[in-house]
């Protein structure tokens, strides 16, 4: 266990490098971050009915902008999605909230989720439980996201780069789930991966048509499924569009 969360020790000079350059650029930021994420959480998330206090407590000291390029962090708290290259984006803050609380996660938990992109779900998700894990396909999104969240400090975040299709089978099985890209279908090695009484919020539906969140449960070895809101994500790739 402790092999998996030093992963990253190696990174040292390459984070102080990245942490360097980003504090020059930092500086010519013409907008007060904190202010501003005091107001994505009480405009965006509490307004459209996100109740968790420590959720909203972590959303309110997670920096946002140290998981956005350099030249988009002033859009950080935007209403919406922002790309942030190779086909990927940061997913609305509000979606965040919507699928973390969704999850009624525990401090004790264990969550994997699919799909790091920025590494931003995965900071809030890491204020929230035990251990977090997460997988991205795109070596350099997840090689960046790394990077970031060890330059902050989130030592119970695990980073792999991969398929999540198939999830982190040795690491299993996991409280909770978060799927931050869209399958067809609820791939099933994610299912198997889900502890008794696990959760897991998955964005579903093929590219360019409507999809919707699901929900799952598990309870007494059986899944129980319900629809949630309509959303639309970027696809999973790899093995989840064969």
């Amino acid at each position: 266990m402790n092999a998996i969360f030093s992963r990253l020790a190696g990174l040292a000079g390459v984070v102080a490098s990245v942490c360097a350059q980003e504090t020059r650029e930092a500086a010519v930021l013409p907008v007060d971050m904190k202010v501003e994420r005091e107001r994505m959480v009480n405009e965006q998330i509490v307004r459209r009915g996100v109740k968790d206090a420590r959720l909203l407590e972590v959303m309110k000291i997670t920096p946002r902008e140290e998981f956005m390029p350099l030249d988009t962090r002033e859009l950080a708290y935007d209403d919406r999605a922002i790309p942030i290259g190779y086909g990927q984006t940061i997913s609305q803050p509000y979606i965040v909230a919507f699928m973390t609380e969704a999850l009624g996660l525990k401090p004790q938990d264990r969550v994997l989720e699919i799909g790091t992109g920025s590494g931003y779900q995965a900071a809030v998700l890491a204020g929230l439980v035990k251990e977090v894990y997460t997988i991205e396909i795109v070596e350099v999104l997840g090689k960046q996201a790394a990077l970031t969240l060890e330059r902050l400090n989130y030592k119970n975040v695990a980073t792999r780069i991969g398929d999540g299709y198939r999830g982190w089978p040795e690491a299993a099985p996991f409280d909770a789930i978060i799927v931050t890209c869209a399958p067809d279908d609820v791939p099933a090695p994610l299912v198997e991966q889900l502890a008794e009484g696990g959760r897991m919020i998955i964005p579903v539906g093929p590219e360019g048509q409507p999809q919707n969140l699901i929900m799952l449960r598990k309870t007494n070895g059986e899944i129980v499924k319900q629809k949630s809101l309509p959303v639309v994500f970027v696809p999973m790739t790899g093995e989840g569009k064969k």
